[in-house]
C-alpha cells in the first residue's frame, strides 16, 4: 500500500472500504497476466460488494487464463477529497495500481443516477472523459448494466456497451482486445470489428440527427456497424457460472450475505418494469445445482444468512422442495433463508411453514397500486383479497411485521387510487387483528411509495412522468390519509426522481448536460447527501435544453425513440400492445397460463406468435 494512502486513512469513514484484502480476493502475478481489466462500481464499496452480477463477471473474468480482473468503487467525499489533495488517483482493490494504468476500464451500470460517478472516477484517475479524447486502444472504456439499455446520455464517454447478460459477451470482448493489441490495432479498427459481435453497441457508430421540435429524426449506423444490436443472454442457466467462491468483504455492507440466484426473466410482464421486459425469457436454474452451490457457498463463506434472490422468487417452480432441500444445512449451520420479491397470490401455509424455521424478519409485498383497476391497467394480476389472505397466513403463523410496496404517479392514477393505497393498509391491519396469535406484540404495516419513472423497452416507454409539484401533492393526500400510527408511511424524494427520469429516457444530446453537471460538482447523485437539482438545473440552462421535454412529455407511437437502435429481444409491437392494454384495463396472463408472443423465446431458440 502507498506511504500516502496510509497516512490518509485514518482522516475518512470506514476506512475498510478502501484497503482490499478481503478472503478470496483474487491476486494473480501482473507479469505473467497479458489483459489487466479494472471493474468498477460507479457507488460505493457497500454497494457494489452487494450486487451478484459484479461478483459473477468477477470470477468469470479472472478464471480466464492471462487476464486479472480488479475491483474499483466510488469513495465516499471524504476520501475523494484527500485523494485529490494527496494527488493519490483512483486505484484497483487488488494491487493499489492506478485504473489508468488497465488495458481495459469496465462499469457495472445499474441506475440512472450513477452516471456522474463514472465521469468523476475516470476524471480522478487522471483520464479525459470524453472517448474522442481518449484516441488510444488503451485504456478501453467499455459499460453494462440494466442502465445501458440506453446508453445515449452516456454515448460520448463510453467506447463500448456490453448489452444483457455479460458472462460470454465479457469474454468475447476481453478476446477480441487481445487480439487488437497483439496486432498492433488502432482504436477505430478495434470498435469496428467489435461492433459484429452480437451485444455489442459502439456509440461512436451511430449518427443521430434531429427535427426541429427536439424529437430523433433519424439514427444512422457506420463502419459495417449493425442497424439494431440486439442484448446477448445465458441460454442455460446450468452453464451459468455461479460464485460460489467469492469475496467476504472486510467490512458491513448492504447484502451481507449468500445469493442464491433461482432463475433470470420474470413470467409476470408488470408494464412499468424494466428488469421483467429485459430479462425476458424466464430460464431456472435446476434444484439439484443450486443445492449443491448453497452448501459450496456456505461451506466457503461461513455466511450464516441466504437470499434465495430472482425478481420473483417464489415464482420459482420447486421453491418448496429447494427449501426442504437446504433444510438439514440450516439445521446444521444454523442458516436463515430470506426470500425477498414474493408474490401475494403465491405465499403458501407450506412455503410459510419453512420460513417459520429460520427467524421472522418479516414478509415484503408489492401490490404497487391501491386500486383493482390500476393494478389490471398494471398488469399487477394480483388481487386485493390475494395480499389480505397471505398476510392472514403470515398473522397466523406469528409474523407481525409486513411492507408493502406502493408507486405513485402510474399512467391512468387518479385520486381515487392514490386513497385506495390507506385502505389496503387499513385492511392489512384488520387482517392482523383477525389472524394474529400473539397480539401482544403489536403490529408494524411500513407503507413506501416511489415515483413512477418511465423506463425504456416497457409497456410505459412512451409515457410521461406527472410533474414534482403533482407527485408531492398526491404524497401530502396519501400522508393525510393514513392516520393509523402502527402504520409507517417512507415516501422517495421527488427530485432525484425526476432526474431519473430525465436521465432514463434521454438522447444524446444529454451528453453534453452530463459533463456540465459533472464540472459544477454532480457525482455521487444517486445518494441525496450529494444530489442537487438546482445543479442540474443549470447545467440543462447552460446547454439550451429542456428538462422537461425529456421527463413530462407523451411519445406518439411513430416517434424514433433514443434507444431504437437496441433491442431487449421483446418486440416494439408487443409492448405498444401492451401500452394499450393499459388505457383499456386489459390485463395479459403471465407466461405460464399463456405465451403472449413478446418475442423473447426467439433468443433461446424457441417460437413465439410475434
Amino acid at each position: 500500500m502507498d506511504k500516502k494512502l496510509e497516512r490518509i486513512l485514518p482522516r475518512v469513514q470506514k476506512p475498510a472500504r478502501y484497503v482490499g484484502g478481503e478472503y478470496n480476493a483474487v491476486m494473480k502475478d501482473k507479469t505473467r497476466v497479458d489483459t489487466r481489466v479494472a471493474f468498477c462500481f460507479p457507488d460505493t464499496y457497500e454497494i457494489g460488494m452487494s450486487n451478484l452480477g459484479m461478483r459473477i463477471l468477477y470470477g468469470v473474468m479472472n478464471n480466464m487464463s492471462g487476464v486479472w480482473c480488479e475491483r474499483c468503487f466510488a469513495p465516499w467525499g471524504d476520501m475523494e477529497e484527500e485523494m485529490r489533495r494527496a494527488n493519490i488517483p483512483l486505484y484497483a482493490l487488488e494491487s493499489f495500481d492506478p485504473i489508468r494504468e488497465f488495458d481495459i476500464i469496465a462499469f457495472s451500470v445499474g441506475y440512472e443516477m450513477a452516471f456522474p460517478a463514472i465521469l468523476n472516477m475516470l476524471d480522478l484517475a487522471g483520464l479525459p472523459i470524453r472517448s474522442a479524447d481518449r484516441p488510444d486502444l488503451t485504456p478501453l472504456v467499455i459499460a453494462g448494466g440494466t442502465a445501458m439499455y440506453n446508453s445515449e446520455p452516456m454515448a460520448d464517454f463510453i467506447d463500448l456497451v456490453s448489452l444483457g447478460e455479460g458472462e460470454e459477451v465479457t469474454v468475447e470482448i476481453i478476446e477480441l482486445y487481445r487480439k487488437a493489441k497483439r496486432e498492433g490495432w488502432d482504436k477505430q479498427r478495434f470498435l469496428c470489428e467489435a461492433s459484429h459481435l452480437d451485444g455489442v453497441y459502439i456509440p461512436s457508430l451511430y449518427d443521430v440527427d434531429y427535427r426541429e421540435d427536439g424529437t430523433v429524426k433519424s439514427i444512422t449506423p457506420k463502419g459495417g456497424a449493425p442497424a439494431q444490436v440486439t442484448k446477448r443472454i445465458m441460454r442455460n442457466m446450468d452453464e451459468a457460472y455461479y460464485p460460489a467462491r467469492t469475496i467476504v468483504p472486510s467490512t458491513e455492507i448492504v447484502q451481507d450475505r449468500t445469493s442464491l440466484e433461482l432463475f433470470r426473466g420474470c413470467i409476470r410482464g408488470c408494464r412499468f418494469c424494466q428488469a421483467g421486459y429485459v430479462y425476458r425469457p424466464v430460464r431456472s436454474r435446476s434444484k439439484e445445482l443450486l443445492v449443491r452451490y448453497a452448501k459450496e457457498a456456505i461451506e466457503d463463506s461461513g455466511y450464516q444468512d441466504m437470499t434465495l434472490s430472482s425478481l420473483s422468487t417464489s415464482d420459482y417452480p420447486q421453491l418448496v422442495e429447494l427449501c426442504d432441500e437446504l433444510e438439514p444445512l440450516c439445521a446444521q449451520k444454523h442458516l436463515n433463508l430470506s426470500l425477498p420479491s414474493l408474490r401475494a397470490d403465491n405465499f403458501s401455509m407450506a412455503l410459510m411453514e419453512r420460513l417459520q424455521k429460520g427467524r421472522k424478519t418479516g414478509l415484503t409485498f408489492a401490490p404497487e397500486a391501491g386500486t383493482q383497476r390500476l393494478r389490471d391497467a398494471i398488469n399487477k394480476n394480483v388481487t386485493e383479497e390475494d395480499l389480505l389472505a397471505s398476510c392472514r397466513r403470515a398473522f397466523a403463523g406469528g409474523y407481525n411485521a409486513v411492507k408493502l410496496y406502493f408507486m405513485l404517479g402510474l399512467p391512468t392514477e387518479t385520486d381515487e387510487d392514490v386513497l385506495g393505497i390507506a385502505d389496503v393498509a387499513a385492511h392489512v391491519m384488520h387482517a392482523w387483528r383477525e389472524s394474529a396469535v400473539n397480539k401482544s406484540r403489536g403490529v408494524r404495516i411500513t407503507v413506501s411509495t416511489s415515483w413512477f419513472v418511465p423506463k425504456p423497452h416497457t409497456a410505459f416507454q412512451w409515457e410521461p412522468q406527472i410533474s414534482i409539484e403533482e407527485y408531492e401533492r398526491r404524497v401530502k393526500l396519501l400522508r393525510e390519509a393514513m392516520t393509523t400510527k402502527t402504520v409507517t408511511y417512507n415516501w422517495h424524494p421527488s427530485p432525484t426522481s425526476f432526474m431519473e427520469a430525465v436521465l432514463a429516457v434521454g438522447d444524446r444530446r444529454l451528453c453534453r448536460v452530463m459533463e456540465a453537471a459533472f464540472r459544477r460538482g454532480a457525482k455521487l447523485d444517486a445518494w441525496e447527501d450529494y444530489f442537487s437539482l438546482e445543479r442540474w438545473m443549470e447545467a440543462f440552462d447552460e446547454c439550451g435544453l429542456d428538462p422537461h421535454f425529456y421527463a413530462n412529455r407523451r411519445r406518439g407511437r411513430d416517434e424514433i425513440l433514443p434507444w431504437s437502435m437496441i433491442s431487449s429481444g421483446v418486440s416494439e409491437s408487443y409492448l405498444w400492445r401492451e401500452h394499450e392494454k393499459a388505457f383499456s384495463g386489459e390485463t395479459t396472463p403471465d407466461c405460464r397460463t399463456r405465451c403472449s408472443g413478446c418475442g423473447a423465446n426467439l433468443l433461446v431458440g424457441g417460437k413465439c406468435d410475434v
